[in-house]
C-alpha cells in the first residue's frame, strides 16, 4: 500500500499541482473586523478566528486507530512512516458497517489530470463499499479557483464540495460561513465516535476546519514538519565527488562549479521556496503573521530575511546556475531533474517517491536525495511550522439529514488508515481490475492508473504517513528528513489558526508572488520590492496588523 495524494505532505498542494501559477485574488469592498469567536455559527460574523477553549467545545473527540502500528512514529511535527510490506491478505477492516444508506449525492472537487468516466469500475466499487451513490463534479485543479467562485456565487452549489486552503481567498473565504454548514450536531465530542476514521484525525486539523465559529471542515491532515525539499541528484554528486553544501555560500560556490551551458547541465531551478526555510521566512497568507518579543505583529514580508532570501536566489539567476526554462519558466522541472539537466530541484517531499519510482525501471542507478536545510550563516535553520490541515470537504448548509450522513459516511471511509481493507481500495481499486499483486506489493494497471486517481482521496484523509512498500527506503529517508528538520521548527502566533481576514483586505497581498517571480530574474529591481512593502504598510497592511493584534489578544496565540 501507499499512502493517498495527501498523506504527509501538504497534500494535492498548489505547488505540486499548480507548479508556481499565482491564485487570482479577489478584491471585495467592506467588511467588518469582529472575530468569529465572538459570536455563535449563524451570527453573521465572518472574520476572524476561533481558537482556545472556544474551539475545544467545538472539536471531535479523539481516538487514536490502532490498526498498523508506524516503523516510524510522528516525531517533531513529521509523518510517520511504515517501512515493511503490509499483508495484503490480512489487511484490517475499519469499517465493518456500511454507514451510507444510498442515497445519491454530488460533490465538487479539484482533479489533477483526465477524471475517469461517470460509473466506472473503480467509482462503482468504492460505493458498493461504503454504501454511497456519489456523482462526482470533477473540475480542473488547474483553474478551479474560478469555478469554485462562480458556483459558491451562484444558488446552486452541490453537496459537498472540496475546498483548498490556498483558495482561501476573497469572496471564497468569507462564502465558506455563509454556504456551508456546521457540522457540530454530527461530529462534535463523542458524536464523532460513529465515525471512527474521522475520530482518529488528530485534533489539530480539526481545529483548523473551524470557520465562522463553527466546525464547517473535513480536513485532509498534514505533517507541520513540513516544508519543500531540496532534492538532489545524489548519483551524480558521487559521481563527480561533490561534496553537499550546508551554507549560501557553499551553495553558490557549488552551483558555479557543477554548472556547464555546454554540457547542457545547471546547478538547480528556481530556488525560491528553499531560499524561504534558509533565511527563516515564514509562510504565505495568515500564517505569515507572527508577534514578535515586541509584542508587535509583523508580516512576512516585513521580516528582513524576505528581502535576504530574494537576493540570494536573484544571485542564482544572475550567475547563470539556474536552467534557462526555470528562468523562463517553461516546460517540466521534474523532467529536466530526472534527466540530469537540474542537479536540485526544490519540490514537495511527496515528489521523491513519484520521481524514484517513475524512473525505477528506466533509470535504476538514478538515486535521489534531500538535502537538509541549513540557515542563512550556515549554521542551523530556523523553520516554521506548516499549518496542520490544508484541504477541507464541506456540506452545503440545508443539506437534507440523509446527504449529510451519507457524506460523512464517503468522509469516513477516505479516511480509513494504512494498513486496512478501505485504504486499500481507496488507493488501489480492486484486484485484478486495477491491480495486480507482484512479490507481495500492488501495482497498477493501465486501467488503475486511469481511474485511480485523486477523487476520493480529496474527500479526508488519516494522520499524515508515508509508506511505499516498492521502495520502502525513501519512506524511511522522508520521516527522518522530516524528524530532523522539524527539530528546527517554530510555530507562528497563527498556527493552527484558519482566520478569516476582513474581506476589504483580500488583495492587498496578492502582486507579491509575481513581484518576487520578476525580480529573482531581474526583470524588477530591490526598489520596486521596497516600494511594494511600503505600499503593502499604507493600504491597509498597518490597520490589518491592528486587527490581528486585537484577534490574538482575545483568541490566544498559537505558539
Amino acid at each position: 500500500m501507499t499512502p493517498n495524494a495527501a498523506s504527509a505532505s501538504s497534500g494535492p498542494s498548489r505547488r505540486s499541482f499548480l507548479a508556481s501559477t499565482a491564485v487570482a485574488t479577489a478584491a471585495v469592498a467592506g467588511g467588518v473586523p469582529l472575530l468569529a469567536a465572538c459570536g455563535g455559527s449563524d451570527s453573521g460574523s465572518k472574520d476572524g478566528t476561533t481558537s482556545g477553549k472556544a474551539a475545544d467545545k467545538l472539536l471531535p473527540a479523539f481516538v487514536a486507530s490502532a490498526v498498523a502500528k508506524p516503523d516510524l512514529p510522528s516525531k517533531n511535527g513529521s509523518a510517520a512512516g511504515y517501512t515493511g510490506k503490509v499483508d495484503l491478505a490480512a489487511l484490517a477492516t475499519s469499517v465493518p458497517d456500511k454507514l451510507g444508506t444510498g442515497a445519491p449525492f454530488k460533490i465538487m472537487s479539484p482533479f489533477w489530470g483526465s477524471p475517469p468516466k461517470a460509473g466506472c469500475a473503480y467509482y462503482k466499487a468504492l460505493d458498493a463499499a461504503a454504501g454511497t451513490k456519489v456523482a462526482w463534479q470533477n473540475q480542473d485543479g488547474n483553474t478551479y479557483g474560478q469555478k469554485l467562485g462562480a458556483v459558491l456565487a451562484s444558488s446552486s452549489i452541490p453537496d459537498m464540495v472540496v475546498v483548498p486552503g490556498w483558495e482561501l481567498v476573497g469572496k471564497i473565504s468569507n462564502a465558506v460561513t455563509a454556504k456551508f454548514m456546521d457540522l457540530g450536531p454530527y461530529l462534535a465530542g463523542d458524536k464523532v465516535k460513529k465515525y471512527p476514521n474521522l475520530a482518529a484525525i488528530p485534533s489539530d486539523a480539526w481545529r483548523m476546519s473551524i470557520f465562522g465559529g463553527a466546525l464547517r471542515g473535513i480536513p485532509m491532515p498534514t505533517a507541520t514538519a513540513n516544508w519543500i525539499a531540496p532534492l538532489y541528484r545524489a548519483d551524480v554528486f558521487d559521481k563527480k565527488g561533490y561534496s553537499v553544501p550546508t551554507s549560501p555560500d557553499e551553495f553558490m560556490s557549488w552551483a558555479k562549479e557543477a554548472t556547464s551551458s555546454k554540457a547542457k547541465v545547471w546547478a538547480c531551478g528556481d530556488m525560491t521556496w528553499s531560499a524561504w526555510n534558509i533565511f527563516g521566512v515564514r509562510g504565505s497568507g495568515t500564517i505569515g503573521w507572527h508577534i514578535g518579543d515586541d509584542g508587535k505583529p509583523t508580516y512576512r514580508i516585513e521580516q528582513p530575511a524576505y528581502l535576504e532570501a530574494l537576493e540570494w536566489v536573484r544571485k542564482l539567476f544572475d550567475a547563470g546556475v539556474v536552467h534557462p526554462d526555470d528562468k523562463a519558466r517553461s516546460g517540466d522541472a521534474g523532467q529536466r531533474f530526472t534527466a540530469g539537466e537540474i542537479l536540485v530541484w526544490n519540490t514537495n517531499i511527496a515528489d521523491w517517491y513519484g520521481r524514484a519510482a517513475e524512473q525505477a525501471g528506466s533509470n535504476p542507478d538514478l538515486r535521489i536525495e534531500a538535502m537538509d536545510l541549513f540557515g542563512a550563516d550556515g549554521g542551523d535553520p530556523k523553520l516554521w511550522a506548516s499549518q496542520p490541515a490544508t484541504i477541507w470537504s464541506l456540506i452545503r448548509k440545508g443539506a437534507p439529514k440523509e446527504v449529510v450522513e451519507n457524506a460523512l459516511a464517503a468522509a469516513n471511509f477516505s479516511a480509513a488508515p494504512y494498513g486496512t481493507k478501505e485504504r486499500m481500495l481507496v488507493d488501489y481499486g480492486v484486484e485484478g481490475t486495477h491491480y495486480s499483486v507482484k512479490d507481495g506489493v500492488p501495482v497498477k494497471n493501465d486501467l488503475g492508473n486511469s481511474e485511480v486517481l485523486n477523487a476520493w482521496v480529496m474527500l479526508a484523509a488519516p494522520a499524515a504517513y508515508y509508506a511505499h512498500p516498492d521502495l520502502p527506503d525513501i519512506a524511511r529517508k522522508q520521516v527522518e528528513w522530516q524528524q530532523r528538520m522539524g527539530a528546527f521548527m517554530t510555530k507562528s502566533s497563527t498556527y493552527g489558526m484558519n482566520v478569516v481576514e476582513p474581506s476589504r483586505y483580500a488583495s492587498l497581498s496578492s502582486q507579491f508572488e509575481q513581484l518576487e517571480i520578476d525580480y529573482v530574474r531581474g526583470n524588477k529591481k530591490l526598489s520596486d520590492v521596497q516600494q511594494a512593502i511600503s505600499t503593502w504598510k499604507s493600504s491597509g497592511g498597518d490597520k490589518l496588523r491592528d486587527w490581528y493584534k486585537e484577534l490574538i489578544d482575545k483568541n490566544g496565540s498559537g505558539n
